[in-house]
């Protein structure tokens, strides 16, 4: 439920409310938007304490939520959530740029990757050092080393790093090493998983699942939330259906639509939804152009040779060019690159 209070509310008058509610064992937020205070109480749907508190004085209004999801909502915050990691802010005005290679391959691999996509306009170094693959021999990724070659890269190119965690027994060890803990789409309905990066201090960057819904991809940040971690990214990255001739469908229509329903950043992966390198232009500049706060992209020093996902991955010279066009996007829709 949310109890918005009367204009001029005391602290005395918010805290009896509050009591109210703790008393009976739920966890009140306190949301300000302009000069009005709302209490949000998420798990409350009990029309009874409804009553008992628009009794209480300066008690305004008290209503439920309208949506399963709640504290990722707009009711819970009509403000956009900024996430900001040092001098990287996620949601605001600019465009954060993620890129480098799907997997961490080597050192001499990732470093020059890190100094290259940095030169060409990247805050944050992509990079996974745990890989999910659908075949149980394929590259699975370097694990620990690769955190730490991830780790090197962010101390000597000043880059941000996201990487992968695939459960709930390497999230101490993922947290140790990234800036961004990212859930990928195969994981975004591990509810265990999710609970867990609840209680971690660090963003994390939600996959949407490739048969999921927008609605769905919100309930698990819900879960994310309810744990305790507001640092949320939520990421398109392409659906499955019925077309073939692209890796997945990119619904770029998801960004405006949960913009409209959620406080959080959104970012795009066009990369995934291409599943091929020439498509991954056009589709970041339409993603930047309907209102994404961050592009998600492969790049790799020689593709033809990548470990995991080299045909959709770009060359360095052609991200470089790709960042020169999405200046100029971002300009028209008021961001910054």
């Amino acid at each position: 439920m949310r109890i918005i209070m009367e204009p001029g509310a005391t602290l005395k008058e918010l805290g009896r409310v509050i009591t109210l509610i703790e008393n009976k064992d739920y966890r009140p937020f306190i949301v300000k938007n302009g000069g009005s205070t709302t209490i949000c109480v998420p798990a409350v749907d009990d029309k009874k304490i409804f009553a008992e508190i628009k009794a209480l004085p300066k008690v305004k209004e008290v209503l439920p939520f309208s949506k399963p999801y709640r504290l990722v909502s707009r009711e819970f915050s009509k403000n956009n959530t900024l996430i900001n990691i040092d001098d990287v802010c996620i949601g605001g005005k600019e465009l954060i740029i993620m890129a480098g290679p799907c997997a961490v391959e080597s050192r001499p691999q990732l470093l020059e990757s890190a100094k290259q996509v940095k030169q060409a306009g990247a805050r944050i170094l992509r990079g996974g050092a745990f890989k999910p693959r659908t075949s149980p021999y394929s590259f699975q990724g370097l694990k620990e080393e690769g955190l730490k070659i991830l780790a090197e890269a962010r101390e000597k190119f000043g880059l941000k790093i996201v990487t992968e965690v695939m459960s709930t027994e390497d999230v101490e060890l993922v947290v140790k090493y990234t800036d961004i803990v990212q859930v990928g789409a195969r994981n975004m309905q591990n509810f265990s998983l999710l609970g867990r990066l609840g209680k971690i201090e660090k963003p994390v960057l939600l996959k949407r699942g490739m048969m999921s819904t927008t609605e769905e991809l919100l309930m698990s940040a819900e879960y994310i939330a309810s744990n305790g971690n507001p640092n949320v990214i939520l990421c398109e990255r392409g659906i499955r259906t019925f077309e073939r001739s692209t890796r997945n469908t990119l619904d770029i229509s998801a960004v405006p639509a949960l913009k409209e329903v959620s406080h959080l950043p959104v970012i795009v992966d066009p990369s995934h939804a291409a599943g091929s390198a020439s498509y991954i232009e056009p589709l970041s500049l339409a993603a930047v152009a309907v209102g994404a706060d961050g592009i998600l992209i492969e790049v790799h020093p020689s593709p033809e040779e990548a470990l995991c996902d080299g045909q959709q991955s770009l060359t360095f010279e052609a991200f470089k060019n790709m960042t020169k066009l999405l200046k100029g996007i971002a300009q028209v829709v008021g961001r910054s690159l």
